[in-house]
């Protein structure tokens, strides 16, 4: 017998089981239409004659991926996902999941309502809601810490970990992975299951851990949280159950949960999220197909280049490196590999993984070996003449509907891509360091790239795992030219009274890992010194211009692979340079500058106000798609905290 329990939940009776399917593409999200559904579902169970178990699964590769967000900022309709779920693991009738795929966060509070769990091998666990600036709000910080670990919940909880399904068998999360599918062995075992394996998880005792392991694992989710609550309101919830009754305890996480709801934190993570969402859709693209890549090749494999190559491998491409001689293709060759082979060590991949990327990977020193790339990204020393002269081989050994990249920082791709016979061809794909690891890539959109190549940059970047961003051509595309900005408002702090501890401690306050003046250390002072070396012939004499950067170079303080910079480095460690404060005052005296006090709020306000600035540049002179790409590039790229939402989100909602 068929059943239609809301526009998203049906279910049919099968020999005394009433299989319940929610089928709310495209993540089967936990919306009001689904709630309904499922309450409806769950009331007809227990008043049926003819339904003895339950099983439930959801359509498609997913079980359910999530509270549905765009209810968010709503009024909440009826029935809550609380509701929802006290009636699932309140039914005298045993239900068991049949999670075909992800159970993520409310999708996963579901499931630990079920009296059983069944996982298919491609099942995926994990509560995702601090990404969000939440946590788990019907039961979550509440049931887990009843199957896993106390120490492994707060871990999971706090930090939005997933679990594929062994792991999370191991854990205790599933009762046990299908050989075969699932749903069919889920309805085996609600019709002949053993009575005993069904089991109410609020009902079982909090899993204990050892004192020392829970408070490792809340110190370490606290120190990287930079300030932000829904970590710590995780870790505060979780370890409470130790103390409290599961009532006493669910109360507390709704409550908890609908105050982080409403926060504006919570608020700066959704708009990130949609952020990410509307940054996939690009003006001309709608209908425009990607061109097939396979192989990839990479010229340069240097520190960029090995990262972009893993990053490939990763994704399942074939990659050709390319040097220029046969010994520095045995030194890339040897980066690459190791770089692999840390990532087995670390359990990242299995010994079958790395062989396979290995397999799939050659280096050569010959540029003539790269003749069969489909993609070619250049990885080279970012010098324009290099760079051309490069593009102009290319065009002569591979084929003309080979798609060639530059990873230029910031050289004009239009000058690179006008040298050779196909500017058409010619995207510009800026990876981040280390290009394995950072998420970020902006795909920069040449005068003359045509739409399948700009469509094929996206597919590959979104392949390697990136978040791919559109950009036009300017000097340092998005995330430079606004860190440009940021540097000099930097620098103009120092000479009007700020020392520059002062101004990364009021930053490193506000939520970034690093202030300026400790990333600027960390990253090298004699790139940006050549570089303004290069420009000061057409530098506006009028414009306001910091040398203090220029004497710490010209006194051979380069950061602190040197052992100095704007910082002393001692044992590894920083610490203030007061040679650096004398020669800021130095400084500040020759141009006859009256310095003042100027306090954390100011000197946030003013960096913030920096890069804001340069955003609506970038916007005007559309360079920029959207404000929420420019936020998601400083998030992804330079280590903006997401919990504040981006710059241009800050200066909105800041006024």
């Amino acid at each position: 017998m068929n059943h239609e329990f809301s526009a998203n939940v049906r279910g049919r009776t099968e020999n005394g089981v009433l299989v319940v399917t929610i089928d709310n593409p495209p993540v089967n999200a936990a919306s009001a239409a689904v709630r309904a559904g499922l309450y409806a579902a769950f009331a007809h169970a227990e008043a049926a004659s003819d339904v003895d178990a339950v099983v439930l699964t959801g359509a498609g590769k997913i079980f359910v991926g999530g509270a549905d967000i765009t209810e968010f900022g709503k009024v909440p309709a009826d029935p809550s996902l609380p509701e929802v779920v006290a009636r699932i693991e309140g039914s005298t009738k045993p239900v068991v999941a049949a999670l075909n795929g992800a159970a993520l966060g409310g999708g996963l509070e579901i499931a630990l309502a079920c009296h059983y769990r069944l996982g298919a091998k491609t099942a995926i666990v994990a509560f995702p809601e601090v990404k969000l600036g939440i946590v788990p709000g019907a039961g979550g910080t509440q049931r887990l810490p009843r199957l896993t670990p106390l120490d492994q919940a707060v871990e999971l909880i706090a930090t939005g970990r997933s679990l594929k399904a062994e792991a999370a068998k191991t854990a205790g999360i599933i009762d046990a992975l299908a050989e075969g599918d699932v749903l069919s062995q889920a309805i085996e075992i609600a019709i002949r299951g053993d009575r005993n394996l069904f089991r109410k998880s609020s009902e079982q005792p909090v899993i204990t851990a050892p004192g020392e392991a829970i408070e490792a694992a809340a110190t370490k989710i606290l120190a990287k949280s930079r300030g932000q609550k829904a970590p710590a309101e995780a870790v505060r919830l979780v370890r409470a159950t130790q103390d409290t009754d599961f009532a006493a305890g669910l109360a507390d996480e709704r409550k908890t949960f609908v105050a982080l709801r409403d926060s504006a934190e919570a608020a700066a993570l959704r708009h990130v999220f949609f952020a990410e969402r509307a940054a996939a859709k690009i003006e001309g693209l709608e209908n425009v197909t990607a061109r097939p890549v396979s192989t990839i090749g990479v010229v340069g494999t240097g520190l960029m280049g090995s990262g972009i190559a893993v990053a490939a491998l990763d994704a399942g491409y074939r990659v050709i490196g390319i040097e220029q001689t046969d010994e520095a293709a045995q030194r890339g060759l040897e980066r690459i590999v190791g770089m692999l082979d840390k990532n087995f060590k670390s359990g990242r991949i299995t010994e079958q993984g790395l062989a396979d990327r290995l397999s799939r990977l050659t280096v050569r020193g010959s540029l003539g070996e790269i003749a069969a790339a489909d993609l070619v990204i250049e990885a080279v020393f970012d010098d324009l003449a290099v760079k051309t002269n490069l593009f102009r081989a290319l065009d002569d050994i591979v084929r003309p509907d080979a798609i060639l990249a530059t990873n230029t920082s910031y050289l004009d791709p239009d000058v690179i891509a006008a040298a050779t016979r196909y500017p058409e061809r010619v995207v510009g794909l800026h990876f981040f360091s280390p290009a394995n690891i950072m998420r970020l890539v902006e795909v920069v959109r040449c005068a003359k790239t045509a739409p399948e190549v700009l469509a094929s940059g996206f597919a590959v970047a979104r392949k390697f795992g990136k978040l791919p961003i559109i950009s036009g051509v300017t000097e340092g595309f998005i995330g430079n030219r606004i860190f440009s900005a940021y540097r000099r408002e930097a620098e103009f702090l120092i000479e009007d009274g700020a020392e520059p501890r002062e101004i990364d401690a009021a930053m490193e306050a506000y939520g970034l890992a690093m202030g300026p003046f400790a990333v600027f250390d960390l990253a090298g002072l004699e790139i940006a010194w050549a570089r303004r070396k290069r420009q000061a012939a057409s530098r506006d004499p009028s414009a306001r211009y910091v040398d203090i950067a220029d004497r710490l170079c010209e006194a051979g303080r380069f950061g602190q692979k040197s052992g100095s910079g704007w910082y002393n480095y001692e044992a590894g460690k920083r610490v203030p340079a007061p040679e650096v404060s004398a020669m800021i005052a130095e400084a500040r005296a020759a141009k006859g500058i009256v310095t003042r006090s100027i306090g954390a709020d100011e000197i946030v306000a003013r960096l913030l106000g920096a890069m804001a600035d340069g955003g609506r540049k970038l916007l005007d002179e559309k360079i920029a798609a959207r404000a929420s790409d420019i936020d998601l590039v400083m998030i992804n790229g330079y280590g903006f905290p997401a919990h504040k939402g981006g710059p241009m989100y800050a200066a909105e909602i800041q006024g």
